[in-house]
């Protein structure tokens, strides 16, 4: 049985990659690697990401996989649309079977196999998967493997859901020898002057917030043990030796237990980690940072979303805006490099939120924010919040849930600008504070200019 896995990203497509260059390996594609490897399952992955889809064509072509499994989310669709298109018009018709999973497969499992796909894998992939590689040689038949969909006699056929795995130190870790991390690392160091690998510690995200998708994972918070982590850093330090880590997990800080562990972990192995993740104010605490702090975090991105807590509450966030100025203050107090995301646009927001939000930026002056527009991932709450006002009903094979637009507060155009005002006045702000005036004038003016750039579209 020939098993072929890949994932249909490609940098060289991606504008805004390509600019800020920090790739990371396909994780989630790599456990599944790791998980077929522990269980006997030969296999080989592709991975696209530094390659092109004419290399993955000419790979499919010449290996003529019995599976071809493949991870998608929005960003990748069309790619694998074309990628399943080539499969069932080309010689390989008929002999490879092609089965996708991730996170976009949930809600178009109709879409993906009325397109060509012969399975769909809903939720956690590691152990259906394996289970329809094996289901001949086992005996079980498909209407009894859990968390698998698939056609029959035109029918739409899906099983019941897979329960979430409880004991995440059961899974074997990724399967980095697949694939060339050297090219990621190369990547990183050639652009940012060190270099990053990602681990995953937990799966799951209890919160609510309305524009989030759980469509993998669900809404639990399961965790590896610290010491199934700290084994995983000192395999990646030995093999690798990357600069630093990456945490990609939702909220790091979850439990404060862990995190007191987790230290005491990688002080009893002399471990010595840089490190950088993504929390919530509401998890954070003077005496968490001073963990984080003495743990290696050099770089500690602190969700907010907004400066307005009206549009916080909309969002269902559930944190205080102060509370998270307060943790945002602390961390940089700390030494550690505090990052925070705003997202512009949400349903319901108006320009006083904007207003506050430029507010809440300044006063906590993070070290780095980034600012996106709001969008509806199908599935969401948001998502039903806005399907009614979705601008021009976009075919789901063109137009990437990322690029939907719905009918907001104000246009396209305000917001363009609204970004723009955003990045610029707290930019001033922050030359002011170093006495830099020539970048306060310059950034202040820009600054001016795009809110009556706001005026005029509003």
């Amino acid at each position: 049985m020939q098993v072929l896995l890949t994932h249909g990203y490609f940098l060289n497509e991606d504008e805004v990659e390509k600019k800020i260059m920090k790739p990371y390996p396909p994780i989630g594609l790599l456990y599944i690697s790791g998980f077929l490897e522990e269980k006997g399952i030969e296999h080989s992955v592709f991975d696209t990401t530094f390659s092109s889809f004419d290399k993955l064509i000419r790979q499919i072509n010449s290996q003529q996989p019995d599976f071809l499994g493949v991870y998608v989310n929005f960003l990748t669709r069309k790619n694998v649309l074309k990628i399943i298109g080539h499969i069932k018009n080309g010689k390989n018709s008929g002999k490879t079977k092609v089965v996708l999973g991730g996170p976009d497969v949930r809600f178009y499992t109709e879409n993906y196999l009325a397109s060509g796909a012969d399975f769909v894998v809903i939720g956690e992939g590691e152990v259906t998967f394996y289970e329809l590689l094996t289901h001949e040689i086992s005996g079980r038949k498909l209407s009894e493997i859990e968390g698998l969909a698939w056609m029959e006699d035109g029918k739409i056929k899906i099983n019941r859901e897979r329960i979430h795995l409880r004991e995440l130190d059961s899974l074997p870790l990724p399967n980095r020898k697949k694939i060339d991390i050297e090219q990621y690392l190369q990547a990183w160091k050639s652009n940012h002057g060190y270099s990053s690998i990602t681990v995953s510690t937990q799966r799951g995200c209890p919160y609510t917030c309305r524009w989030c998708s759980h469509t993998v994972f669900g809404d639990t918070y399961r965790r590896r043990s610290p010491a199934s982590v700290t084994t995983e850093l000192k395999m990646i330090k030995k093999d690798y030796n990357p600069d630093s880590i990456w945490f990609v997990d939702d909220v790091f800080t979850m439990s404060e237990r862990w995190m007191m562990d987790f230290q005491k972990e990688l002080n009893d192995e002399e471990l010595s980690i840089g490190y950088e993740c993504i929390t919530r104010a509401d998890k954070l605490s003077e005496n968490i940072i001073g963990v984080l702090n003495e743990t290696g975090c050099h770089t500690l991105w602190i969700g907010a979303e907004s400066g307005s807590q009206r549009v916080i509450d909309l969002m269902d966030r559930r944190v205080d805006v102060k509370h998270v100025r307060q943790m945002i203050k602390l961390a940089r107090q700390y030494g550690i490099k505090a990052g925070t995301f705003i997202m512009l646009g949400y349903p319901g927001e108006n320009l006083k939120d904007i207003r506050e939000t430029i507010a809440h930026l300044k006063e906590s002056n993070p070290d780095v924010f980034t600012i996106n527009k709001a969008y509806p991932i199908k599935g969401t709450k948001m998502y039903d919040e806005v399907r009614d006002y979705i601008i021009d009903n976009p075919s789901w094979k063109e137009v990437p849930d990322k690029d939907i637009d719905f009918k907001r507060t104000y246009g396209r155009r305000f917001y363009d600008f609204a970004i723009r005002k955003i990045y610029n006045e707290v930019n001033s702000h922050k030359n002011r504070l170093k006495k830099n005036y020539a970048g306060y004038f310059k950034y202040k003016i820009k600054s001016t200019v795009a809110g009556l750039g706001m005026l005029m579209t509003k």
